[in-house]
């Protein structure tokens, strides 16, 4: 089965909250092996609403949408069902009297303005709400291309909304698929050190669509994640027909490759030193700060991360005692400050990265910079390019020095 989520309401148009129950119900929806093929944003306008609904009806067999339950006059879901589905709005005496008697529970009257929130589409069957005023409604209609579309419709306010999936909803749509049930189980294995599309060049047969396991492939910030989905009868099964994909994948990228799920280069580093009891100091020029900001923030980072420091430039950041000559200062004052910080703060490791460069417009090329790491076996430096996208070139600096002090980590 697929399906489509609407999320419904000006507030989320306009960008003023952000459509937190669109996610929770997507991962809601794996679970039962439905696939969610449609994520549909509207505001509270009637004939829009109508226009969702009708197009959702005829993509998709399971229709779920939030919100625009209320008594207000911007509360539309109702109208809009009826209208879409040329279903008339009936009374529910029974909803209505159960309004009546919430609002006395609470020492108030019931506004004559929630008897609209009673009105059901004709067919429909309500779905309780035994926390709020706005019961669910739930209609089964038939698609212009064949077959039924199965409409939920539930309150935008997520505690009443997840208590009323968990108690009605996910039942009749777990009910629904029967022996057809599948469980859609996802996998990340997060990657970092080449570009997307070199990385793609390495994965010829897994990215392809209509494979199964579904490979996917997103990047953020530098950092590349390949997800992995797989459906079967249960969640164990879709693991197991996974491994074959994640074997390749590991055998393809190999150190590539650094960690899974949420992962980031700042956990996996902490976590190898605290495997190994050792500890880390930082000295930062271009990134102002990041790389310790990312640690400091890692659950037990206390425990190997003794600090870092923030300079313009690395001679600035210590007492460098060593004079410096040489036709490369950048990459002598970083591998100096290193050695300074490990010493200064009593530091198993240390890790420096210079400031950067303005870009060489004469050359056209990306200016470098320079990431040195001092540490019990001696110094490991790099030069690295100042180049990519502007909003992540800072991002992206802070993990290459991680990945770098990652890698050398990794070694016997």
């Amino acid at each position: 089965m697929n399906a489509e989520i609407i999320a419904i309401g000006d507030e989320l148009t306009s960008g003023q909250r952000l459509d937190t129950n669109t996610q929770w119900l997507s991962q809601q929806l794996g679970t039962l092996g439905v696939r969610v093929k449609y994520h549909t944003t509207v505001a509270d306008d009637l004939s829009a609403n109508v226009h969702v609904f009708r197009a959702a009806i005829q993509r998709a067999e399971i229709v779920i949408a939030t919100g625009g339950l209320g008594p207000t006059a911007d509360d539309l879901t109702r109208d809009a069902i009826a209208t879409a589905t040329d279903r008339p709005l009936h009374l529910d005496e029974d909803v209505l009297a159960w309004i009546h008697d919430l609002f006395r529970s609470r020492g108030r009257e019931a506004p004559e303005r929630n008897r609209v929130q009673a009105m059901f589409p004709e067919g429909s069957r309500v779905i309780p709400n035994p926390h709020g005023t706005a019961p669910g409604i739930e209609l089964t209609v038939a698609r212009p291309t064949g077959g039924t579309a199965r409409i939920f419709a539930l309150p935008g306010v997520p505690a009443e909304m997840r208590e009323m999936w968990e108690a009605s909803v996910a039942p009749a749509i777990a009910e629904a698929a029967g022996g057809e049930r599948q469980v859609i189980v996802h996998r990340r294995i997060k990657c970092f050190g080449v570009g997307e599309s070199a990385l793609e060049e390495m994965l010829p047969d897994l990215i392809r669509r209509g494979r199964e396991p579904a490979v996917g492939i997103t990047v953020h910030m530098a950092t590349i994640t390949l997800r992995i989905t797989a459906r079967a009868p249960t969640a164990d099964a879709a693991a197991e027909a996974m491994q074959p994909t994640i074997a390749t994948i590991h055998e393809q990228l190999g150190q590539l490759v650094f960690g899974e799920e949420e992962d980031e280069l700042e956990h996996v580093v902490i976590r190898m030193l605290r495997e190994r009891a050792q500890t880390l100091a930082t000295l930062e020029c271009g990134t102002g700060g990041i790389i310790a900001n990312w640690l400091n923030n890692v659950d037990g980072a206390h425990r190997c991360f003794v600090g870092g420091r923030v300079a313009p430039r690395p001679a600035m950041g210590v007492d460098l005692k060593t004079d410096i000559q040489t036709a490369s200062p950048d990459r002598e004052e970083t591998i100096l400050a290193a050695r300074e910080t490990r010493a200064a703060m009593g530091a198993d490791y240390a890790l420096t990265i210079s400031q950067f460069p303005a870009a060489d417009t004469d050359r056209g090329e990306p200016p470098p910079f320079y990431i040195a790491l001092e540490g019990p076996l001696g110094t490991v430096s790099a030069m690295r390019t100042y180049a990519g996208h502007p909003d992540i070139l800072r991002e992206r600096a802070a993990k290459q020095a991680l990945d770098l002090l990652r890698l050398h980590l990794l070694e016997p």
